[in-house]
């Protein structure tokens, strides 16, 4: 056969409204990610303009954030740019559309030359700001929106139905919004009147809003026409102008909704058949049909890991929205006003309008929800503003919540969504447990303390690519055979099987109550990996799993609960291989134990409950997401999901109130009563249980199906999930091993700190742990009490704050009294090793239990005792009494043995009974490190039994709002003491020059605000260290 009978070969093809979906994306993020980056940056100087400035004007022009500031003015251009492309193939498209609707008007060709002439203008305005030519600016500005009058009218001409009356709607918006823009523009150039040109910055903003609008209704025409463009290949000797008439001809019929060539085989995501038919004519190009035959069969795959990406962003950004709110509440101590930002998680609700459902539900809506939880959401992470940042999840959030619900309540493939929502949280905690206890997403670390944000937004780039240009289906490739199959009668089957009452008659309350407890148990326990070993911390001696240790057994039994989720699922509806037992009441029964264990207990027994909790939890998703979505289809989407986000949202700030109740009212009715919380969350699970089962006469429904094709890439990513939790941690260097410096060796001294960190975020709202670790290094410390450190709470982002200082510097660690004790936390570090520790709860009657650890460490082969403390506030004076009482017993019961004390007291120095100070000194038996320290009132540094030989006080830099205190100790060789010191002779001064350079403290940190120090941290208070002559028949020589 010749060539010029071969019939042309499809190489590439995409829906039209796929471009103009790119289009509305990139102008959209253009505009409103420029007016955010210039808020975030340059905010007063964007506001300012000839007449006022802040805080009479208050809100930026479109001029002003787009043309006059770097980065902002790049970013816009760039996008600007880059939209070109789109917007000159959406002209095109526009133009054949019309021609094949009204192939005699003169109007499609008009529309094309108006177009191309608006275009240009918007690329002179864009280009040409107002500070390079005001006039050049103003005269392309005016000549778009003249440009605009007769693009708009000849579209609503050729537009019909739904398209027509959108299109209608927007213009009149936009010509409308025109009135009161002039007449504030007059307001502020003519009479110069301050705060005029705010307000005509929100009606041009309006105007660029409408303008995309109005461009975004194409989605809607070119979807409502199916109209794709294909790209053809043709292998004969025809001439160019044959070509392009072959490739036109193949548009136009694609435009015009025809059939295409039944020659050319267009395949759909999941079809693994070639795209080109293999007839023996166009076997010339075996080649090129091998490469589209590979990417053909990829596809699934690739959809399957595109999926997995956005579950790891949703679950991001749902963990990221306490722990990014909290920082306001830290500072606050109290509700802060943010915390309202919590119910960004009830978007849900918005789902109850129609046309809010109908966008969330389509494939396009899906796409810019996704793209915009990820560009807004996860993009935003280096504004430097805190509000900024917070503001950025709120959005990612609620985009979020509408796509998730949309995607739930699809009766297709629910087994599937519930398995992916499983590995997006798995792959989150596992990311956290690789990064040092943070999501590498986040908002509230960077690029200096683990972020990976650049890295996670190609991979979601790449995932939005896949998922927009993927057939028209809002499922897997690998899934839309079987769907298409069974989804018609899958209430149906079930519920004849069942008996169950038909789905309108069915409580949708239950379920929703049920699936919210599901959620907030999932974020609570199970996105890090390590707060299972949390709860069963009970310290030295070792006795059960290590936080940093044994952290990956929590997400094996994720994996193996996955695995089992799968061998409970059907293949398809029509066949059920296993009886479902993820609803049985021994289910819930192991569930209801596991708990209590959990809570209860510690060691290898209490973690052991956790891991049965954690797959009870993971057992449980696919029955209850089932539930939920059906409920959500008989009565509702919006009611079903908005209540779920709105139980998680409750049980969010309880279990914060059962810590943190002292500054809350009404916050006391939880205090303590994690029991009660975790007792809610089953009851509310129960009713979800299968408790006709009792009987053997009402067996549970089945799973929803999860089909072959799909299941081998779920076991492939559980599989690999459990290898790099297993070997991902090796990819780093060994830890340090635990040991004091060679100077400090050979002079027998130690280093010890006591340091409040505020929970480990600093005070620009970013993660403090690699901050904390500069200090420690810097200062030589050897060992070090940290206060406020329980982060094992999803409002604290369930974090280990110690684990970077651990791995980078060589500790020991005891990480305190655990999450299901109710306090703010306290942590041990220690570069010798800890013999054993007792966890303490202060008496706290009034206040917020105060914790303590009692630990032996191992000091060049002395005993000493170390106790860290955190006291209650001055609000509660009993409490302050009975704790330092506590505190004193303690610290006697080892005397005469060595002790350091390091503690948050709140008390004046030398302040008499009922307050602290004399009260610990006196009964506990110790010294104060320096009695004539007047200037504190939180941290102090008591011993005894050593030689004290060096006290600083170091600035907090901006780690946290406390000082870091250092206190020198030298250690008396085994079997010697330090006898009976006179005190005068204890609070001798010296010179540091008198005394071995291992004494001495780092010069680099003498300095003040303005010069000298490391990192914003100097000596302060005194300006330099404190050393101490060694009492008389003492020195270094002879210890």
């Amino acid at each position: 056969m010749t060539g010029s009978n071969m019939p042309p070969s499809t190489l590439f093809t995409i829906r039209a409204s796929t471009v103009a979906r790119l289009h509305t994306f990139l102008s959209f993020t253009a505009f409103f990610g420029a007016l955010v980056i210039a808020c975030s940056l340059h905010y007063t100087k964007v506001v300012k303009n000839a007449v006022s400035g802040w805080p009479e004007e208050w809100f930026p022009s479109v001029s002003a954030t787009i043309g006059d500031w770097y980065p902002e003015r790049n970013f816009f251009q760039f996008l600007i740019a880059v939209n070109s492309g789109p917007r000159f193939a959406l002209l095109g498209l526009a133009y054949l559309r019309g021609r094949v609707s009204s192939p005699s008007s003169i109007l499609p060709g008009f529309l094309l030359a108006t177009g191309i002439l608006r275009t240009l203008a918007c690329g002179g305005w864009v280009f040409v700001t107002s500070s390079d030519d005001h006039d050049v600016h103003d005269v392309l500005m005016i000549g778009y929106i003249v440009l605009n009058i007769p693009w708009m009218l000849g579209n609503i001409r050729l537009s019909h139905g739904k398209v027509h009356r959108r299109r209608v709607r927007i213009a009149s918006l936009f010509w409308v919004s025109l009135i009161p823009m002039i007449y504030f523009f007059v307001q502020h150039k003519v009479h110069h009147i301050p705060g005029a040109y705010t307000h005509y910055a929100f009606f041009e903003w309006s105007l660029i809003l409408f303008d995309i609008l109005y461009d975004s209704v194409t989605i809607l025409d070119l979807e409502n026409n199916e109209s794709e463009v294909s790209i053809n290949n043709q292998v004969d000797s025809r001439s160019a102008s044959g070509h392009r008439a072959e490739n036109q001809n193949e548009i136009t019929k694609s435009l015009a909704n025809e059939p295409s060539d039944p020659s050319v085989s267009t395949p759909s995501v999941g079809d693994k058949a070639p795209l080109v038919q293999n007839r023996p004519e166009i076997r010339s190009e075996k080649s090129i049909v091998c490469v589209t035959q590979l990417l053909a069969s990829l596809r699934p795959s690739l959809s399957f890991l595109s999926d997995l990406y956005f579950a790891y962003q949703s679950w991001t950004l749902i963990t990221a929205l306490p722990v990014t709110l909290f920082y306001f509440s830290v500072w606050e101590l109290a509700l802060a006003g943010p915390e309202f930002s919590s119910l960004a998680t009830l978007a849900p609700f918005f789902l109850g309008f129609s046309p809010v459902l109908s966008f969330a539900t389509s494939h396009g809506g899906r796409t810019a929800l996704a793209a915009a939880a990820g560009a807004i959401g996860l993009g935003l992470w280096w504004a430097e503003s805190m509000w900024v940042r917070l503001g950025a999840v709120m959005f990612g959030v609620f985009c979020t919540g509408i796509r998730w619900a949309a995607e739930w309540q699809a009766d297709v493939e629910s087994g599937y969504h519930a398995v992916v929502f499983l590995l997006g949280l798995i792959l989150s905690s596992l990311s956290k447990h690789l990064n040092h206890g943070n999501n590498p997403a986040w908002p509230i670390i960077d690029s200096t303390s683990g972020g990976q944000h650049v890295l996670v937004l190609v991979i979601g780039f790449l995932s939005l690519i896949e998922f927009g240009t993927r057939p028209n289906s809002p499922f897997p490739a690998a899934l839309v055979s079987v769907s298409s199959t069974v989804s018609q009668d899958s209430n149906k089957s079930s519920k004849v099987h069942n008996g169950q009452t038909p789905a309108s008659q069915e409580s949708w309350l239950l379920p929703s109550l049920a699936f919210g407890s599901l959620i907030y148990s999932l974020h609570d326990r199970l996105s890090d990996p390590s707060s299972l070993v949390a709860w069963s911390w009970s310290g030295f001696p070792i006795t059960g799993p290590h936080p940093h240790i044994h952290a990956p057994l929590t997400l094996l039994t994720q994996v193996a609960g996955a695995f089992l989720v799968l061998g409970l699922s059907p293949t398809s509806r029509a066949f059920v291989e296993l009886p479902n037992i993820s609803t049985h009441p021994l289910i819930f029964a192991i569930g209801a134990l596991s708990t209590y264990i959990l809570h209860t207990r510690t060691g290898w027994i209490g973690y052991t409950g956790g891991l049965l909790h954690a797959a009870f939890l993971t057992i449980i998703t696919p029955p209850l997401l089932q539930s939920a979505g059906a409920a959500a289809r008989a009565r509702g989407v919006g009611r079903v999901f908005g209540t779920a986000w709105a139980v998680w949202t409750v049980f969010m700030f309880v279990s914060t109130f059962t810590v943190a109740y002292a500054f809350v009212p009404g916050a006391w009715s939880f205090r303590e009563r994690t029991d009660l919380v975790l007792t809610a969350q089953l009851t509310l699970l129960a009713p979800i249980f299968n408790w006709n089962s009792l009987s053997m006469s009402s067996p549970a429904p089945p799973l929803p199906p999860i089909p072959k094709s799909t299941r081998r890439y779920i076991r492939a990513a559980l599989a690999l999930v459990a290898v790099v939790a297993l070997i991902g941690p090796l990819r780093r260097s060994a830890p340090a091993t635990p040991a004091p410096a060679p100077a400090h060796a050979r002079a027998r001294i130690l280093n010890a700190g006591i340091w409040t960190v505020h929970f480990g975020i600093d005070n620009k709202g970013r993660d403090s742990q690699r901050g904390m670790r500069d200090l420690f290094r810097d200062m030589d410390l050897d060992i070090v009490g940290l206060l406020e450190t329980d982060l094992h709470r999803a409002v604290f982002g369930s974090r280990d704050l110690t684990r970077v200082a651990v791995e980078d510097l060589g500790y020991y660690v005891d990480i305190g009294p655990g999450p299901n004790k109710h306090t703010w936390g306290c942590v041990l570090l220690s570069k010798f090793p800890i013999l054993k520790t007792r966890h303490h709860l202060l008496p706290s009657p009034d206040g917020e239990l105060a914790p303590a650890i009692e630990a032996v460490i191992d000091a060049y082969g002395v005993n000493v005792t170390v106790v860290v403390a955190h006291n209650g506030q001055e609000e509660t004076p009993l409490d302050r009494e009975l704790q330092s009482t506590e505190l004193a017993r303690i610290m006697s019961s080892s005397y005469p043995d060595p002790l350091i004390f390091l503690g948050y007291v709140v008390t004046d120095p030398h302040a008499k009974r009922p307050a602290p100070y004399e009260i610990m000194v006196t009964d506990g038996r110790v010294h104060d490190i320096y009695k004539d320290d007047h200037d504190r009132w939180c941290e102090y540094i008591f011993y005894r039994g050593l030689y004290r030989t060096a006290y600083a006080r170091v600035s907090r830099g901006f780690i946290t709002d406390t000082e870091l205190q250092v206190g020198q100790f030298a250690v008396p060789s085994y079997g010697k003491t330090t006898g009976d010191v006179a005190e005068v002779d204890r609070y001798l001064q010296v010179a540091k020059d008198e005394l071995p350079k291992e004494h001495w403290f780092p010069d680099a940190f003498y300095g003040n605000e303005h010069y000298g120090g490391v990192r914003g941290h100097f000596y302060h208070v005194f300006n330099a260290p404190l050393y101490f002559k060694f009492p008389p028949g003492a020195s270094p020589s002879v210890l």
